[in-house]
Order: structure tokens, then sequence, then C-alpha cells
């Protein structure tokens, strides 16, 4: 693909990449401005400063972790669904694993890429999902294409409880991931509930769903899956 792929003259495709290692951000911006029709507008360390970015410099793309301070790359995903913004949204992360794939392209992402991506690599990914495609391991996709992988990829993990799974790999809520967090640190319901100033019965159902979402056996397992998918932190700070 060429240089110029794609792009109407003079027109450049905008980008914020969020990461919370400077090095990392500085090494992609550094292989990504040499490219005449990228533009990189800005760079955050942690989800809430990805939202905020968006918000201020509406960038075509983003380029996003999931492994985030404050809120990760998949609330964040979402939030930009729920907002309409423009934005689309690649996650470049080291959790790979077909699970994580799956629920971050349910969330809204355009694409997924693992960091050790070649830098020509992730510009063809670029350009594609700028011209509306999406892209998961190096297959690209139309809006029915990335449907259809998805379903058949969410039938295989689930296996013959497919049908009995429906919810399964649906993006938890922002109250649903808040929970999450403070189950990952050890806060029992009623501790949650004193937290959030909400009924312990409240928290009760909130837990049955992300245990459901996340085809997790107990509070365990879901705390588990969180943490090695990068989605919590015990310690929420950036170094970025």
């Amino acid at each position: 693909m060429s240089q110029e792929a794609g792009i109407g003259a003079g027109r450049k495709i905008g980008i914020l990449i969020i990461d919370d290692h400077h090095i990392f951000r500085q090494g992609v911006q550094i292989n990504l401005e040499v490219h005449e029709d990228i533009e990189i507008l800005g760079q955050g360390a942690d989800g809430e400063q990805a939202l905020a970015l968006v918000r201020k410099l509406q960038p075509d793309v983003i380029l996003l972790d999931i492994n985030l301070p404050r809120m990760n790359g998949i609330q964040v995903t979402r939030q930009l669904v729920a907002e309409h913004q423009p934005t689309r949204v690649v996650m470049l992360t080291a959790f790979d694993d077909p699970e994580q794939v799956i629920h971050a392209m349910r969330a809204g992402a355009a694409a997924y890429c693992a960091k050790e991506i070649e830098p020509e690599k992730l510009v063809d990914v670029i350009r594609h999902v700028y011209e509306g495609r999406y892209v998961v391991h190096n297959q690209v996709f139309d809006r029915a294409g990335i449907e259809g992988w998805i379903s058949r990829g969410v039938e295989a993990v689930a296996g013959q409880y497919y049908a009995d799974l429906a919810e399964t790999f649906s993006p938890l809520s922002a109250r649903e991931m808040e929970i999450l967090q403070y189950v990952c640190r050890g806060l029992s319901n009623k501790e949650i509930a004193k937290k959030l100033k909400i009924s312990h019965q409240t928290v009760k159902n909130h837990m049955t769903a992300i245990l459901r979402k996340l085809a997790v056996e107990d509070r365990t397992q879901a705390a588990v899956f969180a943490l090695r998918r990068g989605w919590v932190r015990l310690k929420d700070t950036s170094n970025g």
C-alpha cells in the first residue's frame, strides 16, 4: 500500500496515542509521524485523559492500550461509543488472547493489534480503520464481516453452551467495572455497597451480571480474569 493510499489530497489522519509508558508513546509517534498522511495530535497516559483529549482534539483514530490507570481501554472505548464520538479505536496492547479480542471488539474497537506489530503494518491498520474497515490479526473486515467474526469467535469459545451464554462477552457497564475493581482489591459485597453508597442487594445483582458476562463461576475467577487482561490495576498510578 502506498504512503498516501486512500487519503484525499492534503488530508491527514489525526492520531491520538494513549499509553502510560512515555517511552512507548514516543516510539510510536516517531514511527508514525514520518508518514505524510498521518498527524499526531497528542498523547495521554490514562483513560480519563484519553476521553478529555478525544473530546477536545477530535482525532480520526486513537491508539489505545487496555491496561491504563483510572479507566481501562475497554471502558474508554465503551464511553466513546456511548457519546457517539466519530473517533475510531485501535487497541494496541500487550494482552493478546481470543477472549480479550472479543471483549474489545464488542466494546466498539475497530482494530486489535499486539504491541509487537511492525510499524508499517500499524500504518496499514490505521489507514484501514480510517477508511471504515476493521482489522483483527491481519484480517480486514467490513461491518458485516466483523459482526460475523465476533459471532463465530463467541461460539468457538463458548462451545456447546453458546446458546446459554448469549450475553457472554457483552461489555461490562461502568458500574460493573467499578465493582470489579473493588473485587480485585479484596472488598466484600457489603464493603463495596458502603463505598458506592448502594444497597447490598444491588451489588449482588451486579456481581451476578459480571460472572455471567465473563463466563466465570465466582468472584475470585472474575478478579483473576480482570487482572490477567489488564482491566484492573491494584495500584492506579501513572508513570507517563
